[in-house]
Formats: C-alpha cells, sequence, structure tokens
C-alpha cells in the first residue's frame, strides 16, 4: 500500500486515541478501600519499609485531592494543580500535600507510584514526559498485564529485552498503560500515535522511539488493518496536490493561478510525481512568479517582447548570495545548468494550450498566445554537448582511482572491525591497544565507545556499521552499474537461480527494478558480487528466525511509503528493521573518500558520486569489448543514445559504425531480427554455458565470444578457478617453475618469457582461490528462490525469450 499525504491523514483519522476518561472502577472506590488494596497482594510491597512509605503516600496523597472538587479522585486530580505540573510536582508535591499534614518529598513520590499502580490516577502522556521516569519498569507488568508482558519479554529476547532500546520501548507502553488504563492488548494504533506526538513535542525528535509499536504487531494485537510501521504515519508526509503544488508561491493573479492548476491536473496522468513537482516550480516560481515580481500587476501569457527577453536574460542565470571574511554580502551570477529545462517547461505550456484550444476552446481558447520560447532559444544541443563534456572528464578522472577506492573501503572495514572486536573483549573502563591506538573502553557495560589519548570519543560499533554500508556500497555499484535507487530497492526477492536443463550448473541472477523506465533487467550475478551480497544478507538476518526482516521504505522521489519488503540495504535502527537512505550511503561513502586522500587535477579532493560508478561500469564494459546495444540492455537504458553519453572512452567513429550496422541490419530484415529463437538457436545458447567448464574452474566469458587467449586458460582473467581444483592448480605451478628451471639452463630464452608470464597467471589464480577462502569460511545460505518460481509483471519467464 502506497500512501500520499492525503492517505495518510485519512489513516490518521481512523486511528484515533483512547478519549482520556474521569470515571472508571478504580478510581471511585473510598480512599480506605484503597489502602486497603494497597496492603493486599498484588500491589504489596515486600520490603516492609517501602510499603510503609507507599500506604503512608497515598493517604496523605488522597487526603489532599479531597480537598478539590469531583466525585471520583482522577477528576479531583485533574482539578488540582498537580495535573498540569509535571516537573512542578517534584519541587512542590511536598508543598501542596504537606498544607494537610507534615510530610516528606520521598513519602510524597512512593504514595503517587502506589495510586499509580492501583489505577486509581492516571497522570497524562505530557505529564509524564516533562519530568523524570517513575521506575515502574518492574512493579506495573507483573501487577497490571503478567502474561502478556511475559509473553512480549519471549518475543523480544533477552539482549533485546535487556538493550537501550527495549528499555525504551518498555517505557513507552507503560506510559501509555497509566495514561490510559487497560492492558497491553488495549492498546490501540492512535494511542501511539498520540504518544509519539506528545514526544516530539516535548524532545523534538521520535528517532528510535517506534520500537514499542513493532513489538504490539508481533503480539498480534492490533487489528490486521493496522500500519506495518509507525514511521510512515508519524508526520503526514507524502504527495500533495496540484494546488498546493502551486500554491506555495503565492501567486498574485487569480485566473493565471487557476490556469495552471488545471493545466498542470490536465498532464498529471501521463507523469510521476517527481516529474509533476518539477514542472509545477519552472511554471509556477520560475516562470509566473518571477514576472510578477518585475513586472506587477501582469495578468497574461501574452508577452510583450521586451518582458519575454528580460526574462529569459534572467532564466538563464542564476544569483548567489555569498559572504565576504569582513561579515558584508555581495552577490554572484553565474549560468544556470537547468536553463533549457525551464523553457522547455514553458514553451510546452504554449503549445499545449494552443492544441488544447482546437478540442476545448471554450476552456483553453482564451489562454492561446503567441509562444515566447523559439526554438533557437532552447539550444540543447550544445547544452547537451557541455553536460557530455563535464562528465566525460569526470569518468576520466575516476575510472583509473576506482581500484584504490575499492581497496581502501575494504581496508577501513578490516580496520573498524578489530576495533570492534578489541573494544568488546576490553572490561569495562579498561584500557587495550589496537593498530597502534590506545583507548579506554567506557564504563557502562556492553557499552561499544572508547575514549583515545586525546579524550575524544568513538562509538566502535558505529563506525564498523559506516565502514560495512560504505564497503557495500562501492562493491555492489561498481559491479552491477545500477543507479542508487534501484540499489536501495534491491530485496532478497530479487537474487534468483537459473539452473541449466542440461548440466544442472546453477547461475546466480540478480534482477533490477526499474527505477526511470517500465523494463525490469536482470544481471548475472559474479563471484565477487556474490560474496558482497552474501555478506548483506548474514548482517541484515533477523538471528532468531534466519530470514530477511520486512521493511517499509520511503520514495523520496514519489513521496510515497512502499509496501514491506525484505530488503538488502537495511540496518537495525534501535531495535527495529529500517531502510536506508540515500544521504547515510553518500556520507558512508565519503568516509572512504576521504581516506583515500585522492585529488583531482586542480589538486582538491577528489568526490565520487553513485552516479560516477554507474558511468564507470558502462565505459569500462564498452572498452572491454562489449557491443554497445548490450550494454543499453544491462544498464536498462530506453534509447542507446542514453547509453553512448554515459561512455567517455570509446571510440566515436566505432560507435558511428556500431550504429549505422544495426540499423542496416534492422532495414534488410527486421522481422528476423526480433523473432522467437529456434530451438536450435536456444540450445546453441544454454550450450555456451556447458562448454564454459574448464579442468580447473569455469570461464566467464559472455555468449558469442571467442577465446581472446587461444586457450592459454592459466593467463586468462576470464578464468574463474574452483576451490575443489586448488591441487590441480598447485601440480601446474610446480611444473612451471621445473620448466623455468630447465629453460633457464639450456638457454631457451624465448620459451623462458612465456613460461614467466603462465606462472604469474598461476600464482594470480592461487591467491584468487586463497581470498575465496577466507571469505568462505562460513557457507552463507542466501536462501534465494529458483529461476522457475519467479515471473515478470506479465507472468512470462524473465530469460527465456517469449
Amino acid at each position: 500500500m502506497q500512501l500520499s499525504g492525503e492517505a495518510l491523514k485519512a489513516i490518521r483519522g481512523r486511528f484515533v486515541p483512547r478519549p482520556a476518561i474521569e470515571a472508571w472502577p478504580a478510581t471511585q472506590h473510598s480512599a480506605d478501600d484503597i489502602v486497603a488494596r494497597l496492603r493486599g497482594a498484588p500491589l504489596r510491597e515486600r520490603v516492609p519499609h517501602t510499603q510503609w512509605c507507599r500506604v503512608t503516600g497515598a493517604r496523605q496523597i488522597l487526603g489532599w485531592l479531597q480537598t478539590f472538587p469531583g466525585d471520583t479522585w482522577q477528576k479531583r486530580w485533574n482539578a488540582s494543580p498537580a495535573a498540569a505540573s509535571g516537573q512542578e510536582w517534584c519541587r512542590r508535591a511536598t508543598e501542596w500535600v504537606g498544607s494537610t499534614g507534615q510530610v516528606t518529598g520521598p513519602i510524597v513520590s512512593s504514595g503517587l507510584i502506589a495510586l499509580v499502580l492501583a489505577d486509581v490516577v492516571r497522570p497524562s502522556l505530557e505529564w509524564q514526559l516533562t519530568r523524570r521516569a517513575m521506575q515502574l519498569q518492574d512493579r506495573l507488568p507483573p501487577i497490571r498485564d503478567p502474561d502478556g508482558f511475559a509473553r512480549l519479554e519471549t518475543l523480544a529476547g533477552p539482549e533485546r529485552w535487556a538493550s537501550l532500546a527495549g528499555r525504551r520501548a518498555l517505557n513507552a507502553l507503560i506510559r501509555i498503560m497509566v495514561a490510559k488504563g487497560g492492558t497491553l492488548a488495549d492498546i490501540t494504533v492512535g494511542d501511539a500515535l498520540e504518544y509519539l506526538d506528545v514526544l516530539r513535542a516535548h524532545h523534538s525528535q521520535s528517532a528510535g522511539h517506534t520500537l514499542f509499536y513493532a513489538w504490539l504487531r508481533a503480539l498480534g494485537t492490533l487489528p490486521d488493518d493496522a500500519p506495518a510501521t509507525l514511521r510512515n504515519l508519524a508526520r503526514a508526509t507524502g504527495q500533495v496536490s496540484v494546488e498546493q503544488l502551486v500554491d506555495r508561491y503565492h501567486l498574485q493573479c487569480r485566473p493565471v493561478r487557476n490556469l495552471l492548476v488545471d493545466y498542470l491536473k490536465e498532464r498529471q496522468p501521463g507523469l510521476d510525481y517527481a516529474t509533476l513537482d518539477n514542472i509545477s516550480r519552472f511554471l509556477a516560481r520560475s516562470f509566473w512568479a518571477d514576472l510578477e515580481a518585475h513586472h506587477p500587476g501582469i495578468d497574461s501569457l501574452r508577452l510583450s517582447a521586451d518582458v519575454a527577453a528580460q526574462w529569459k536574460q534572467r532564466a538563464r542565470t542564476k544569483t548567489e548570495r555569498r559572504r565576504r571574511s569582513d561579515g558584508t554580502f555581495y552577490d554572484v551570477v553565474t549560468p544556470r545548468l537547468d536553463a533549457a529545462t525551464l523553457m522547455i517547461a514553458v514553451r510546452a505550456l504554449y503549445l499545449d494550450l494552443a492544441q488544447w484550444a482546437g478540442e476545448e476552446p471554450a476552456r483553453w481558447g482564451s489562454w492561446v498566445a503567441p509562444c515566447p520560447i523559439s526554438e533557437a532559444d532552447l539550444n540543447i544541443k550544445k547544452t547537451s554537448q557541455r553536460v557530455k563534456a563535464r562528465m566525460d572528464q569526470r569518468t576520466r578522472e575516476r575510472l583509473p582511482a576506482l581500484p584504490t577506492v575499492v581497496r581502501v573501503a575494504k581496508e577501513l572495514l578490516d580496520q573498524a572491525r578489530l576495533r570492534l572486536d578489541a573494544v568488546r573483549e576490553a572490561p569495562a573502563g579498561g584500557r587495550f591497544e589496537v593498530l597502534g591506538e590506545a583507548f579506554t573502553r567506557a564504563q557502562r557495560p556492553g557499552s561499544t565507545w572508547a575514549y583515545d589519548h586525546a579524550g575524544g570519543r568513538r562509538d566502535m560499533a558505529q563506525r564498523e556499521h559506516r565502514a560495512f554500508w560504505g564497503w557495500a556500497t562501492v562493491e555492489f555499484l561498481q559491479h552491477t552499474g545500477a543507479r542508487i535507487e534501484e540499489m536501495l530497492e534491491a530485496s532478497h526477492h530479487s537474487l534468483i537461480q537459473y539452473r541449466l536443463p542440461t548440466t544442472g550448473e546453477v547461475v546466480p541472477l540478480l534482477q533490477i527494478a526499474p527505477s526511470k523506465t517500465d523494463q525490469e533487467r536482470v544481471l548475472l550475478v559474479s563471484p565477487e558480487l556474490a560474496d558482497v551480497l552474501s555478506s548483506i544478507i548474514t548482517r541484515i538476518r533477523d538471528p532468531r528466525t534466519g530470514t530477511v526482516p520486512q521493511v517499509v521504505a520511503y520514495d523520496y522521489s514519489e513521496r510515497v511509503w512502499n509496501p514491506p519488503m525484505p530488503l538488502l540495504f537495511q540496518y537495525d535502527r534501535s531495535g527495529e528493521p529500517s531502510h536506508m537512505t540515500g544521504e547515510f550511503l553518500r556520507k558512508a561513502l565519503n568516509d572512504v573518500l576521504e581516506e583515500t586522500g585522492l585529488t583531482d587535477a586542480s589538486g582538491l579532493p577528489l568526490d565520487f558520486d553513485p552516479h560516477d560508478f554507474r558511468r564507470i561500469f558502462i565505459t569500462d564494459a564498452i572498452r572491454s569489448g562489449l557491443p554497445p546495444h548490450i550494454a543499453q540492455v544491462i544498464a536498462g537504458h530506453a534509447d542507446i543514445n542514453t547509453t553512448m553519453g554515459y561512455n567517455a572512452i570509446y571510440p566515436a567513429e566505432a560507435i558511428e559504425a556500431h550504429r549505422a550496422f544495426i540499423a542496416r541490419r534492422r532495414s534488410l530484415r527486421p522481422s528476423e531480427e526480433y523473432r522467437t529463437p529456434t530451438a536450435e538457436e536456444w540450445d546453441a545458447f544454454l550450450g555456451h554455458f556447458e562448454r564454459r567448464k574448464l579442468s580447473i574452474g569455469i570461464c566467464a566469458r559472455a555468449f558469442g565470444t571467442a577465446c581472446i587467449h587461444e586457450h592459454a586458460c592459466v593467463r586468462c582473467s576470464m578464468l574463474r578457478p574452483e576451490p575443489d581444483q586448488r591441487g590441480r592448480l598447485v601440480e601446474i605451478r610446480d611444473n612451471l617453475l621445473a620448466r623455468i628451471i630447465e629453460a633457464e639452463r639450456e638457454g631457451w630464452l624465448g620459451e623462458l618469457e612465456g613460461l614467466e608470464v603462465s606462472l604469474a597467471g598461476a600464482q594470480d589464480k592461487l591467491a584468487q582461490l586463497d581470498a575465496q577462502q577466507i571469505r568462505r569460511n562460513t557457507v552463507v545460505e542466501l536462501g534465494i528462490p529458483t529461476f522457475h518460481d519467479i515471473a515478470s509483471r506479465d507472468g512470462t519467464s524473465l530469460l527465456r525469450p517469449k
């Protein structure tokens, strides 16, 4: 279920909190009956002094409340100054209650706890959050709902129950029960939303405070239509109406404002929300609001030549206000990068109105006017060339730096894990050394905080968390060429496998969900990518169930919450599974780049955007001989020109020649080019995978390509050696060493060079196997479905041609 802003508000209106009441059986008892209840089970305290304080304090508070109007103790509490006191209760309770007799602060506090445990008075959520907790975690559960809390503790597990997040969640449930009464099963979605609203009002944020709701869902006490998580209801975010998109710029001319609303509504069915948002910004802010600011009183789309020229000049530039070192400000005018896009949107408005006027003259005819934007004003070709040149330069600078980024990302992860292991092994408050640095562990047991010699504090678990996801981001992007939106949407369901019918070999595949087009695609999972995916799945699996948790992710482009899915890029957010954000992954990537020390041509630190990995992936693939139209399919581009725009190194002559060849082939035999493969052709395709099998591994060359090393497999980078063939590789290496010694002795210098190249290849393959063995000490069952269990959206196979 995807939720818009209006839908979120509707759900909030449906899930309302329980109303505060002032009469229920426990609050209607007499003072003597209440004291008698406090002296019996289960309210009686085991320690005699504590019991005396509870009874004495409760009797004194009840005597004070009797001085206020009301026929129940809750009504008297609400009428007293205590109900609205919050923090004032701690300072003035003795004064208030002491007006009826001598009393001390600890006795008053103990008495109030007794009355809350007995459900005689119910302090509001606001009251509870404006003062320190009343320490009810140990006493209220066995009194109010022993069975419910026992089940909850079992579901949460001992580690989570005792953690800071667990105590925070338990406090939230207790506060709701104190304010509303009842048991855990009586808590509603509305109660949970009300608690978060009050929490945000007092603490400005509620991050990490929604675990209690996940616990309620696990208990099964919430209705079936309850939202999967509270974070998508904590605030009424989401899509807004077209009227709201336009009205955020406060246009003065109402007829033009209404026209823009009608125009955007007319185009809305064919646009995604992000595009609709951008067009509304162009038309309402950058076009009409700008005209109103510089030409007050304007009320027509028919612009004079002078007004149109002035607006186009402003549209091509932007003014930034900067601050000098002495505190004064100055303006800097720079070219506007999206000027062409802005003018296209304005031109589309005028041309659409002219076309629609022929179909509905009464509705659109009065707004038809000459378009102030000519085709010459757009200058799309020159702008595209400039963007292409700028992106090519970025790719050329970053392609040679990619191996360094990959290496540093792995080194940072290894170092972060060593520090985390060291702090966990050190005693609380003890000193330890790791990687040449000395630290002192924090005093709190179980803490992963440590202090260095300069007094700086580090959270080793958080450092390892960022290092892991920085490494995972680099590896995933470089091996898939996916967009960051597609990476964040990758789920456990995206991993599928295809078993060759003849040999039984399993081919792992990664299904990429579309982010810009409506066509999903499938990528072959390389051994390196498989290692990354297995590490991610091992990390995010629920240790109790062995499954990948279902999480709800927010689509920042569409402003909607997606349905729960087992996303790969998720983490434990204060005890509750949460999706990764692009902002966090960019920060983790920046940590890696900062550690590399790389600089660009101007000497500034070299920055990497996640999309740079996509450009590098396409450029490297085409440079390595992959046909551009195949690269287009792998990248998920609807137009091959887009793929060519990403490629920075491939020669222009080869591109044009290949495109001409494709066009000529399509014109000569279009029907044969796109026909269903015959059984022989399909068998030839499957036979390619069968012929990949070698004596010491598997050849990874693409379908339809010849061996470029004349079957000198030991030297070839395409060879993927298998671990069980290590002994055979050792024999080959030893044989090469013996032949090299013989060649040196006999003076066969011509053969010596070739033998040394083969020896280097064999040693490299052995190093690969050793590295794989280190990574695969723990076998990880990915739990991916078979290919035959997976179907595309139209119900057909994703691999076999239709």
